[in-house]
Formats: structure tokens, C-alpha cells, sequence
């Protein structure tokens, strides 16, 4: 990233959980009020890169409490390394990110005949 050393820590890290069903890896992130167009999502080998801004809101009235979070979020998962990341799969609805990175086919289990 291009941020200088001091605002990197700045960067929060949503809410998440993984799933690792039988033909892929979910990984599904809170982002409440996130646009799809605000999210970026990158694969980088088994490396998984969420990131993106929550844009603070115009406001105009005086803030009384505040608790949610705006601001620049990133979210790191690395993967196993049997992947196929020619077919990931995102989508957000109701404030969830939905990523679904598939398992490859090399990785599958096969029934190896023994031969006397």
C-alpha cells in the first residue's frame, strides 16, 4: 500500500468468519452500509485482500455516541494453497461480503487402486 508508516495501523479489520465446505472456502465479512463499488477484493496466491472505505456520512446534527466504524478496513485470510482462483466468487447483500474461493481439482481426494 502506498500509505505512509503512521496510517497503517488505522485500517480496522471487520468482522468475519470462514467456512471451509466440501469444494470451497467461504469467507464472509461484515460490512454494514458498504457499496459494492467501495470494496476491492484481491487474490494474490492463497492470500485473500479485502479492502476498501466506509465514507463518513455528512452529518447535521451533533454526534451524541459513536461507535461504528468509517475509515479505510482491510482484511487478510491466507488460504491453503489448494485453490483455484480462477473461480472466486463475491457477492454482497444485506451488508455481507460473501467470498467463495473454490477448491482446485488437483487437491481432491482420489482412490488409488493397489496393484500387486
Amino acid at each position: 500500500g502506498g500509505l505512509p508508516a503512521g496510517l497503517a495501523e488505522l485500517a480496522w479489520t471487520p468482522p468475519v468468519d470462514i467456512e471451509e465446505t466440501d469444494d470451497a472456502y467461504v469467507v464472509e465479512a461484515e460490512l454494514p452500509g458498504v457499496k459494492r463499488e467501495d470494496v476491492s477484493i484481491e487474490l494474490a496466491g492463497n492470500e485473500l485482500a479485502i479492502t476498501g472505505e466506509i465514507k463518513e456520512k455528512e452529518r447535521k446534527g451533533i454526534v451524541r455516541r459513536r461507535t461504528r466504524r468509517v475509515g479505510r478496513y482491510e482484511l487478510r485470510v491466507v488460504l491453503p494453497d489448494n485453490i483455484d482462483g480462477d473461480k472466486v466468487d463475491a457477492k454482497l447483500k444485506d451488508g455481507v461480503l460473501r467470498v467463495s474461493v473454490p477448491k482446485s481439482e488437483r487437491a481432491e481426494r482420489r482412490r488409488i487402486e493397489v496393484n500387486s
